[in-house]
């Protein structure tokens, strides 16, 4: 057995990529696949929202906010398990899955959560965290040793001041509380995307995202069995179903393709298929929580494609 093949084995390398040096550009192929892997988790995340409304519906904020971190970490250990492979990550990387656990598992879901508590509805919180692909960017810059072009910056400026302009015009020319808390949970979500893309060049998503979740567990599963004694619950079918999609795809199956698209296709280029999230969670907003958008919204929304695909054709 080689070297090559030995590293497959041991989870080293996802099948079938080869990692590019960090700060170098992608090949073609790959840069397009890592953006259509990406585009399949931002796809998962878009009903992250909604489906946080309706599990709040009968669960405590922080409930949900932590305990679907518990939900997840269940398929996340059966994963490890059935690989044969250890079920704790390499010391030498714990600081970067500290990372992770800090932005994605605790981080982005308390502070979105209580931001949707606080009154946000989930079509004006996706369009705040809309910012999240510039914080991406700008983390992969400094933490991700990548250099995107200046044309891949002019249309991420461009994505961020749209939403940006969007925005202020729905709160009255300023932020909000909410608003507030919804930047905390993007700045969270950029610091755990562009340290889970990192690690995914050498280690495939699934087994990134199920470390984290094992490394949350002894924090997780004790507060979240406290929160379920002390707050007031009251399940229905609704709140139980998005309990369970937030705990389910938000919190695990959409990191799968999420982080393998990261590292396949360079954090700051492939990250930018975010800025279509917010679009895909307002019609998610609109179908399933009869939010209503008007004129503005539909002139943000086409701004957000441009800007998708400006940046995708610029190469980082």
């Amino acid at each position: 057995m080689n070297d090559k093949d030995s590293a497959i084995l041991s989870g080293r390398v996802a099948v079938g990529s080869t990692p590019a040096p960090a700060g170098s550009a992608p090949p073609s192929g790959t840069a397009w696949r890592g953006t259509l892997l990406a585009g399949l988790g931002v796809l998962s995340f878009s009903g992250s929202f909604p489906a946080t409304v309706f599990a709040m519906e009968g669960f405590d904020p922080y409930l949900v906010a932590i305990g679907r971190a518990v939900i997840a970490a269940v398929p996340a250990l059966v994963f490890l398990v059935a690989a044969k492979g250890p079920l704790l990550p390499p010391r030498f990387h714990l600081r970067s899955y500290l990372v992770i656990v800090a932005g994605v598992v605790f981080g982005f879901p308390v502070f979105s959560g209580l931001a949707l508590d606080a009154g946000a509805g989930a079509s004006h919180a996706a369009v705040v965290i809309g910012l999240l692909p510039a914080a991406t960017a700008a983390c992969a810059v400094l933490r991700g040793g990548e250099r995107p072009k200046p044309a891949f910056w002019a249309a991420c400026a461009l994505g961020a001041a749209s939403i940006t302009a969007f925005t202020l015009s729905r709160d009255g020319g300023h932020a909000t509380g909410a608003d507030l808390l919804l930047v905390g949970a993007l700045l969270s979500a950029a610091a755990g995307y562009t340290e889970g893309g990192r690690l995914a060049r050498e280690t495939p998503g699934w087994r990134v995202i199920s470390y984290a979740l094992v490394v949350a567990a002894p924090l997780t599963v004790p507060v979240t069995v406290a929160l379920a004694l002390t707050t007031d619950v009251r399940p229905t079918a609704t709140s139980l179903a998005g309990f369970a999609y937030a705990g389910l795809i938000s919190m695990f199956l959409g990191f799968i393709p999420w982080y393998a698209g990261l590292a396949a296709g360079g954090i700051a280029r492939a990250g930018q298929t975010q800025l279509a999230q917010p679009l895909l969670t307002l019609l998610w907003a609109w179908l399933l929580l009869d939010e209503r958008f008007g004129p503005v919204t539909v002139a943000a929304a086409l701004a957000v494609l441009v800007c998708v695909a400006m940046s995708q054709r610029a190469r980082s």
